[in-house]
């Protein structure tokens, strides 16, 4: 027998979330699968609107002959041409050049990480300046395509879990791993629809 689907075990786990389903349809993430650039994007897009983080990336990549630099070129791009030239704060630019430097020299082996397992994965990731536990986990839904992921510190997935269950407050992380457990292995689908409720619906019965 071939695996379940995700979207018949979740609404037949959890009958409130299967509504959530049923008002959105199927789901389609969007995968990134350039680990390097991966990571480089979330230390750029960080606490910035879309708009801006795009203007300053495409000035990134423009800045390099519209193409990926590598580590090593952007070790050796000077501090001034990417403060006032592309954009970046002073302190993205540090972050960038220890994800860089880290790359390097081998502490940060990025190829190898497929092979880890989650926490794994995020135990290596927090190691470098400007990556912190959301940002990893948001590297192993969008570019590792891992299943099975629950972001407890995603203010957007507290909300949709507040609204999907009727909660007086924002959930604790207790209330969310309870509710959760019955959505594996599946925790990132789930999260998927939770972002979904919170952008295009006002309620969930």
């Amino acid at each position: 027998m071939g695996e379940p689907d995700p979207l018949v075990l979740l609404s037949k786990q959890d009958l409130k979330l299967g509504r959530l389903i049923k008002s959105i349809g199927n789901y389609s993430i969007q995968i990134h699968d350039n680990l390097f650039e991966s990571l480089l994007k979330s230390i750029v897009y960080q606490q910035l609107a879309s708009s801006a983080a795009n203007a300053i990336y495409s000035r990134f990549l423009l800045y390099y002959g519209e193409t990926l630099p590598s580590p090593h070129q952007i070790i050796s791009t000077p501090d001034a041409v990417l403060r006032f030239t592309i954009g970046l704060s002073f302190k993205k630019i540090e972050y960038i050049k220890n994800l860089a430097a880290k790359i390097v020299s081998g502490e940060l082996n990025i190829h190898y990480l497929p092979c880890l397992q989650d926490e794994e994965i995020i135990t290596e990731l927090v190691k470098v300046k400007g990556i912190g536990r959301w940002t990893a986990e948001m590297f192993l839904i969008f570019c590792l395509k891992r299943e099975d992921v629950l972001p407890l510190g995603d203010l957007g997935v507290k909300k949709a879990i507040q609204k999907l269950y009727n909660l007086s407050e924002l959930p604790t992380d207790e209330f969310m791993l309870e509710a959760s457990s019955k959505w594996k292995p599946y925790r990132s689908i789930a999260t998927w629809y939770l972002w979904k409720s919170i952008s295009k619906f006002d309620s969930i019965g």
